[in-house]
């Protein structure tokens, strides 16, 4: 019976509680069961240096993990989830792209997308005409990531 009160004790508890939320945040992730797991693992260090009551042990890993929630969580996403400097405005003017030249790179058929080369980058091309490789197009329409042409001439 000795066995039972050796795997007991309140820091192999909170040890074993801790491993087991980091290890669920691979499951579940968002970046917050973590910062529980961290404040499991902070009472079962003190519980070793320690002789806590079960109460002071519920109220530490509260305020640790929702400390270090608050504190680090903006800074450890940003750190493992990456930044993002620049957003590409989803509404984009279409302006900027009707009109424009570009070069047929693939030949283009009514019913099958060919490629341009416009604005020194290759896209997706459909027209509701024939036109042959080599050819000047102009940029009447963009659908995603195709653009619709006309020839020019």
């Amino acid at each position: 019976m000795d066995t039972w009160k050796d795997w007991l004790k309140p820091e192999l508890l909170w040890f074993i509680a801790g491993l087991a939320m980091l290890l669920l945040e691979f499951i579940v992730p968002g970046l917050i069961i973590f910062f529980f797991g961290v404040g499991a693992f902070v009472v079962a260090l003190l519980c070793i240096f320690f002789d806590i009551s079960i109460n002071l042990q519920l109220l530490i890993f509260l305020v640790s993990s929702t400390l270090l929630l608050l504190i680090l969580r903006r800074w450890l996403s940003t750190t493992f989830m990456g930044h993002v400097g620049f957003k590409m405005d989803t509404a984009e003017n279409l302006d900027d792209w009707v009109g424009g030249r570009a070069v047929v790179i693939r030949e283009i058929k009514p019913d099958l997308p060919g490629r341009v080369e416009f604005r020194g980058s290759q896209w997706d091309a459909a027209a509701g005409e024939e036109i042959p490789e080599g050819a000047a197009v102009e940029v009447t329409g963009k659908n995603n990531i195709t653009l619709t042409v006309r020839r020019i001439g």
